[in-house]
């Protein structure tokens, strides 16, 4: 009988995270070493992010101050292992393009605030980021902790 290999994933949610050249972090939440399960994140919408509303980044950045936020060790951690990354994060129910922002990081290039997200393009997993200044819409949910 063959011995079943089980594969745990655990990301240094303390670990500095990726910079990208000429960014700097702004704020950086440590998690403590997270054993990665996708049924452990949920997708956050705010309520004024639905129903075709669009909050500013600095506003969704409060509200989000109260939840369990991830940060963007775990981005980078599923970028490496994308097979991962939960199929229904690829598109909402339109058939938009999901952008998942990971607000436990915060970056800041020259004089503006961002946070990177995962999204799927052209077959692959890749990231991107949005000022805190522009308008946040249904499709830039937030990684947090469903506890």
């Amino acid at each position: 009988m063959k011995a079943v290999e089980i594969v745990e994933h655990v990301i240094d949610c303390d670990v500095d995270p990726f910079v990208p050249s000429g960014w700097t972090v702004e704020s950086h939440t440590k998690g403590g070493q997270f054993a990665f399960n996708s049924a452990r994140i949920k997708l956050y919408f705010s309520r004024n992010q639905q129903d075709g509303k669009v909050i500013e980044g600095n506003e969704l950045r409060k509200e989000l101050a109260n939840e369990h936020v991830l940060n963007a060790n775990v981005l980078d951690y599923l970028l490496a292992h994308p097979k991962l990354i939960p199929e229904e994060w690829k598109k909402d129910k339109r058939g938009n393009t999901r952008y998942v922002f990971f607000w436990g990081t915060i970056y800041r290039s020259r004089d503006n605030l961002y946070v990177r997200s995962l999204y799927w393009s052209d077959g692959v997993w890749v990231w991107y980021s949005n000022w805190l200044g522009r308008g946040w819409h249904d499709g830039y949910p937030a990684a947090v902790l469903a506890i």
